[in-house]
């Protein structure tokens, strides 16, 4: 089940290195009253982050959700962690709408990607 059903199945392009990126990955409880209004506001928000180079996102079937965020540089991040509105949303977050979750950040310094090509069509 996906929260983000109009998103195009494709990885994020491959950023020239090197950025930094932040793996949210979760755990929902059963209340979710909010969430999906808060998530959308924070899509929204994090937009206007100067440096913030994309996001996407996947759950599992069983529940496990996997949000990454791309930013061009520690300051993006620290802007988009540091924001109000994003701490609000967090604190939320930890009283009522997450079992667990974990966040990694990483810087990437190697980056690539691969697209197949469309088959040629038959007249």
């Amino acid at each position: 089940m996906s929260d983000h059903p109009e998103a195009p199945v494709t990885p994020v392009e491959a950023f020239e290195p090197p950025y930094y990126m932040a793996v949210f990955t979760t755990v929902r409880t059963q209340e979710q009253s909010g969430y999906l209004e808060t998530n959308a506001r924070m899509e929204d928000l994090v937009k206007d982050v100067p440096g913030f180079l994309a996001m996407e996102h996947a759950q599992t079937p069983g529940g496990l959700g996997i949000t990454v965020g791309y930013f061009r540089d520690a300051d993006a991040l620290a802007r988009w962690r540091t924001d109000a509105e994003h701490r609000a949303a967090q604190r939320r977050g930890r009283a009522e709408w997450y079992e667990s979750y974990t966040l990694h950040v990483a810087k990437v310094e190697r980056s690539h990607g691969f697209t197949r090509a469309a088959a040629p069509r038959n007249p």
